[in-house]
């Protein structure tokens, strides 16, 4: 594409386009299933405890904080998920790992189609975790294929269009929940995300199939050598992702990223879910949560297709690590003013919209310059542990939030933790932009 408004959306090489094209389908269906099974797990939750809430000993728990809880037990099932992970990295890679984690969640689609309309404390809560174990294992095995696949150069190049098949995989997901929603039964939907699987499998084998070539025709400026971090032998799985992030300061600018957002995220998802479970009932909520996630899915669409590519490869990763915060900031002022439905609504495209789009092609970018062993385990940490983690601390917070102030208009005031937290995530932003252009070698950021 010699038009220079086009390069500067999309500057794609010809040789490097079966493996774009691959692997946007790939995230594509990755992310089609992540919004099918997030608003059923998240409804089927609420729903369930919203009549008589969740009575733990002598705490009782509304709906919306019996779900903080869930998102407690995640960090545990995340644990187990970093150490399942680190494992099988030490003898599969790339599209390897697809196959084995596709071959699971399949397994465990058709299970839960047998089981999931009986509808008990057991099955609520395990089909809850069971949806964010889908997003943490699908997606991080998705981008340490691509992050293992690509360039510094090709990266900047690249995942504007790859990371644009995620969004308008979320698009599409969440437009396909709104209309059928109330037509299909939770198992027909099990079996829609059981063939999406099958499918992803198939793309994996095709760009794993690229790879080689791609990388061999990629013209590579000598870049300064990464720190040296990779242990001389495998560890304890539980610990060498861990061990490899906290000596680097890069991978932990990183950390700061991801866990101050995940605060951040948790804190306004909070608000958002307990905004509508105030003003809405019964289905009412269902439809709330499947129209909003189909308004921030196509804000993030068009983030992705008109600014991320745009602002990565003529602004810097650097203006593209901070448009996410700003975002937050904006959102949080405003339900901090206005705590009514919409504007509670809001707060979930304010995060996810700009979450989904540039925040994760530029997060992922970053992990392009580091080493084999940073690029998986580091990243499994990082990914499934530190932000589960982050989450419980947000859990936290927002508990004793509602525990001291019991009314609705009283979570306004979670805003302004969210204000203050944004405001460290900015300048951690400005320190790992500027360790990329090192480490990647670049003259200009």
């Amino acid at each position: 594409m010699s038009n220079p408004l086009v390069k500067s959306f999309m500057d794609i090489r010809r040789n490097e386009w079966p493996l774009a094209l691959s692997m946007f389908g790939y995230f594509f269906l990755v992310i089609t299933s992540f919004w099918i099974l997030k608003p059923i797990k998240k409804s089927l939750f609420l729903q369930y405890y919203d009549a008589s809430g969740l009575d733990l000993w002598t705490w009782h728990l509304g709906a919306a904080q019996a779900e903080l809880l869930a998102k407690v037990m995640n960090m545990i099932v995340a644990f187990v998920a970093v150490v399942v992970f680190t494992w099988l990295v030490r003898k599969f890679r790339r599209q390897q790992l697809t196959y084995i984690f596709t071959i699971f969640f399949m397994v465990a689609y058709v299970l839960y189609s047998l089981v999931i309309s009986k509808q008990g404390d057991l099955i609520v809560w395990s089909f809850y975790l069971f949806g964010d174990l889908y997003s943490t294992l699908m997606v991080a095995t998705f981008f340490a294929f691509l992050n293992d696949s690509v360039s510094s150069q090709a990266a900047k190049r690249l995942y504007g269009l790859i990371g644009l098949g995620g969004v308008t995989g979320g698009v599409f997901g969440t437009m396909f929940v709104r209309i059928w929603i109330k037509t299909l039964s939770i198992p027909a939907w099990l079996w829609i995300c059981f063939g999406i699987a099958a499918v992803i499998a198939l793309l994996a084998w095709v760009a794993g199939s690229m790879v080689d070539r791609i990388r061999d025709d990629e013209p590579v400026k000598p870049a300064p050598k990464p720190m040296k971090t990779t242990p001389e032998k495998d560890g304890n799985p539980a610990f060498e992702g861990a061990l490899l992030v906290f000596k680097n300061s890069y991978l932990l600018a990183i950390v700061g990223i991801v866990g101050l957002y995940e605060i951040v995220s948790t804190l306004m998802d909070f608000q958002f879910s307990a905004t509508i479970v105030h003003y809405l009932d019964g289905e009412a909520i269902g439809q709330q949560f499947s129209t909003v996630f189909l308004i921030t899915n196509i804000t993030s669409m068009v983030v992705q297709l008109f600014l991320t590519s745009f602002i990565m490869t003529r602004l810097g990763l650097t203006t593209a690590l901070l448009a996410l915060p700003f975002a937050v900031i904006l959102g949080s002022f405003g339900f901090l003013a206005f705590p009514v439905l919409w504007v509670g609504s809001f707060l979930n495209t304010a995060d996810n919209g700009f979450s989904y789009s540039i925040n994760q092609s530029a997060k992922e970018t970053l992990y392009v310059p580091t080493t084999r062993d940073e690029k998986y385990k580091a990243k499994a940490f990082i990914d499934m542990f530190v932000q589960r983690f982050a989450k419980a601390l947000a859990v936290g917070i927002s508990l004793i939030v509602t525990t001291v102030f019991t009314s609705f208009e009283s979570l306004r005031w979670l805003s302004l933790v969210t204000l203050a937290v944004a405001a460290l995530w900015v300048f951690i932003a400005f320190y790992a932009g500027k360790r990329f252009k090192n480490l990647s070698g670049e003259m200009h950021q």
